[in-house]
């Protein structure tokens, strides 16, 4: 399964494009590398999503088929680190 229906699939990220457009800014990354949104998913890869408001870490525990149910979704991954961030925290007035 490609990297950005994985996460829209897993509701990660909302959408499909908007998952596309991290990728290609370089806010998903796995193994440390920038990852295309094209990558093939696999078992077992850590995969870390940096935001301007979130940094996530999971590991990937398994490939839905189709789209699961809302209540199924955490299945396919464990959440290894999760921290939000203030976007506006540079800033000073």
């Amino acid at each position: 399964m490609r990297l950005d229906i994985f996460l829209k699939n897993t509701g990660l990220i909302k959408q499909r494009s908007e998952a596309k457009r991290a990728c290609d800014a370089g806010q998903v990354q796995i193994g440390g590398q920038q990852a295309k949104a094209s990558h093939t998913v696999v078992v077992g890869e850590q995969i870390r999503i940096a935001t301007p408001s979130r940094l996530l870490d999971i590991e990937v525990l398994g490939i839905p088929e189709r789209p699961p149910a809302r209540r199924d979704r955490r299945r396919f991954y464990r959440i290894l680190r999760e921290e939000y961030r203030d976007p506006y925290e540079d800033l000073s007035f």
